[in-house]
């Protein structure tokens, strides 16, 4: 048989051997795997200690404690959202009709054509109404 192809066998597994000692190259997506495994266990232990939880009669009502206070921080924290969105769509609104004056001055002076002073205008009224609009959800969302 000779010996030249016992040597490069050997060599060959010489080499797999020290890219991966303990396992295969191909094996590597076991670890996906075991990722999915561990979260599935994680997940077990959660159901199991909440369904646990819920036959204590203290810890149920602190929980329950916690998801209303916790839902009543969160639309609060909508609301303010909103307003303050809705605050920075005017200001920008405001900005925005501010030069448009000051493009109806240029227009009117027959400095500039009409197409500034139209841009300004479409801009203004736009973020006029996204912060007009997001006053009046709030509004909506703070009634009963």
């Amino acid at each position: 048989m000779g010996s030249s192809v016992f040597p490069a066998q050997f060599v060959r597994r010489l080499t797999r051997s020290k890219r991966c000692v303990i396992v295969a190259p191909e094996a590597v997506k076991i670890e996906a795997v075991n990722k999915v495994s561990a979260l599935r266990k994680l997940g077990a232990v959660a159901r199991v200690a909440g369904e646990q939880a819920g036959r204590n009669r203290v810890l149920s009502a602190v929980m329950s404690a916690v998801r209303t206070t916790g839902r009543s921080f969160g639309r609060a924290a909508h609301q303010l959202w909103l307003e303050v969105t809705g605050l920075v769509f005017l200001v920008m609104a405001l900005s925005f009709a501010a030069a448009a004056v000051k493009e109806y001055g240029k227009y009117h002076a027959r400095e500039v054509g009409s197409g500034r002073l139209a841009i300004a205008i479409c801009c203004a009224l736009t973020f006029a109404w996204f912060g007009l609009s997001s006053f009046w959800k709030a509004r909506r969302r703070s009634r009963p």
